[in-house]
């Protein structure tokens, strides 16, 4: 058992106090003041804070490697616009150092897949950030399939002389996949009372299929308010579930993602904002975003983009939106519970409570005072970073 004394508790489930946190055998089993157990390793962390492990809801760590160049560039498929088979799990590589630093900034859990070239991308997964192999690392599999709106997808197709060219075809094809993967529903459901009537096996169809049965979310790339609203029209019509990610504009329509938030979106994602206005669609991005959002009443999470933002600054990102005006409680949610919470994971991560995984990051002080350092971090009850 390892006993966590004296700090300045933020369990995003309730006040922060300064107590203790009691961890065994990779579980949170007590949280509370004065514990005391007789066979526990002890540590004082008096005056410093502790806190859930960060979670990232949407990255692509592992899938491009640092400093590796194409050769560790593994996220993007640019040979076909619709890829749902295409698993995040295939391509990650859990040596990559930038794993090591994630943890050594608490970052805990990561929401990584695939990159925004294709309209339909893959899976992505839920994967903490220390163990000796992906298996090891994976706290849920798949957590959502990838889409992506906008420019990206016209892009990288337009460079090739083929669909998609323009929004239009994006929306086309989407539609087009999804319409094939109900067909595809319908002859599973018929082929369970006659076997003989059992397609053809189709991984892609397969994957999708789970969306159209609402199994998976899809993870959504948007960042104009048209994509955005493009996006919420096609989920509407399929009755998806759904997560709205860099939404990069959604705080000039807050109206209508209150009304999809209503509806079957599971969430809005934020971000990156730490990074320059590298494309037309990014003219709007703003560090104000999360609090136009707050204001307007709706929960959101932040994310880095890994490789766009280093996973180790979240914290700063966050801490850069209190900044411009979000409330400290709302960003320290936003890189915890809300992301927890809208990835489908908040079972297991994102607060201190008895019973969830012992992922926990202690920092020196306060984790949005940039001169504070990540002393120690616990994935699953290990340490994955001290600092000497």
């Amino acid at each position: 058992m390892l006993l966590l004394k004296n700090g300045n508790v933020m369990t995003m489930a309730g006040p922060a106090f300064v107590g203790d946190v009691a961890i065994e055998n990779g579980k949170i089993v007590a949280v509370g003041q004065s514990l005391s157990y007789s066979d526990a390793e002890v540590r004082d962390v008096t005056g410093m804070t502790v806190m859930p492990g960060i979670v990232d809801p949407h990255c692509h760590i592992g899938m491009w490697e640092d400093a590796m160049g194409f050769e560790g560039a593994d996220g993007n498929e640019c040979t076909n616009p619709i890829t749902p088979e295409l698993r995040a799990i295939d391509a990650i590589n859990p040596y990559d150092r930038c794993f090591e630093e994630a943890a050594a900034g608490g970052v805990t859990t990561c929401v990584t897949g695939p990159g925004s070239a294709n309209v339909i991308g893959g899976q992505f997964v839920a994967i903490k950030t220390y163990g000796d192999s992906v298996e090891d690392m994976v706290l849920r599999f798949p957590v959502a399939v990838k889409a992506a709106f906008g420019e990206n997808p016209k892009r990288v197709y337009n460079g090739k002389n083929q669909t998609p060219s323009t929004r239009m075809a994006t929306a086309a094809l989407m539609r087009k996949a999804l319409i094939e993967a109900q067909e595809y529903n319908e002859k599973l459901e018929r082929g369970k009372a006659d076997p003989e009537k059992m397609p053809e096996r189709n991984l892609g169809k397969e994957i999708l299929a789970r969306v159209i049965r609402r199994e998976l979310p899809m993870k959504i790339h948007a960042h104009r308010a048209d994509d955005i609203l493009t996006a919420i029209r096609i989920c509407r019509e399929f009755k998806l579930r759904y997560t709205l990610d860099h939404c990069t504009e959604g705080y000039l329509i807050t109206d209508k993602l209150k009304e999809a938030l209503g509806e079957d979106c599971e969430g809005i994602i934020v971000g990156p904002l730490l990074t320059d206005r590298s494309k037309i669609e990014l003219k709007n991005l703003s560090f104000k975003a999360p609090k136009v959002l707050e204001q307007a009443g709706i929960e959101y999470a932040m994310m880095t983009d890994h490789p766009v933002t280093p996973e180790q600054y979240l914290p700063i990102c966050t801490a850069i939106a209190v900044r411009e005006g979000a409330s400290e409680e709302g960003a320290l949610k936003a890189i915890t519970i809300n992301a927890a919470k809208i990835t489908g994971i908040a079972d297991r991560v994102g607060s201190i409570e008895v019973g969830k995984d012992a992922d926990i990051a202690v920092f020196s002080g306060h984790p949005f005072d940039f001169r504070s350092r990540c002393v120690l971090t616990l994935v699953n009850g290990k340490v994955a970073h001290e600092e000497a």
